[in-house]
């Protein structure tokens, strides 16, 4: 079914609702949890890339700010916040023996040649030194013209970008099902995917909780962008990281999207 325990490179996506409580601040023992495992993948021999939401978040908790509700409030609080997320990430991996390297996109840099061309030599670069490219949307400077839509879309464009062998999404919910498991209770979870159709994605919802933004339609588009690569894409649980070893071997629960572009 997947190429398990050939993965070379691998990009992993964490969004904000399993980076927090529900409180809304931030779950310190699951990024711990997550830099631990991610280091010990890379030990193993396989180069990791990690694209993390959570920058807002972030910022409200660092100077106890409201729930954002205008653009402008979002993105001083993403340039607030990012400073402190990747504060949190860099003592967790450097408890393991792991560098961090923060890099900001957003969509004008991939749309560019020029620029993309830059950004992967930039990826290139840093996983060729031993480091953890850890990646996020440039928030506080993104409009509408120039954000992907999410970090799900983003993670499909860096998987692209590194040519990973899979990009991995780390969610709140553990895989993809034939209707809305949160409505319907006999909600089936698909555990293949060969291939991820325009009705497949004009059925999925949005944002699973409040503080998400992505959803599964959001899910199935990052799949699709992945496929037209040829990479697969899988969506697992998040709540414990250590699932992370399960998809290394093949065993985790979860939906995986072979990476076959739609006929």
């Amino acid at each position: 079914m997947n190429n398990a325990g050939n993965y070379k490179r691998i990009v992993v996506k964490i969004g904000t609702s399993t980076l927090t409580h529900e409180t809304g601040k931030l779950n310190l023992h699951r990024i711990e949890t997550l830099a631990r495992v991610l280091s010990d993948i890379k030990n193993s021999g396989t180069e990791v890339v990690l694209v993390s939401s959570g920058a807002v978040t972030a910022g409200v908790a660092k100077i106890g700010f409201h729930r954002p509700t205008s653009t402008k409030e979002k993105q001083a609080l993403a340039a607030i916040g990012q400073n402190e997320i990747m504060k949190i990430y860099g003592k967790f991996f450097s408890l393991y023996g792991h560098p961090i390297a923060q890099l900001l996109l957003t969509k004008d840099v991939i749309d560019a040649p020029a620029r993309r061309a830059l950004a992967e030599d930039t990826l290139e670069e840093l996983l060729s030194m031993g480091c953890v490219p850890i990646i996020n949307e440039n928030d506080p400077v993104s409009c509408y013209e120039i954000e992907f839509g999410g970090n799900d879309r983003l993670s499909a464009c860096v998987g692209v970008l590194c040519h990973a062998d899979i990009v991995v999404n780390l969610t709140d919910i553990d895989g993809y099902y034939d209707s809305d498991p949160r409505k319907n209770p006999y909600a089936k979870m698909i555990p293949y995917v060969e291939s991820v159709t325009d009705k497949m994605v004009e059925n999925a919802g949005g944002a699973g909780t409040e503080r998400g933004t992505g959803g599964m339609q959001a899910k199935l588009i990052a799949a699709q962008m992945l496929a037209d690569a040829g990479i697969p894409m899988m969506i697992v649980q998040g709540t414990d990281p250590e699932v992370l070893y399960k998809v290394m071997d093949g065993s985790a629960k979860g939906t995986y999207f072979a990476g076959v572009a739609a006929k």
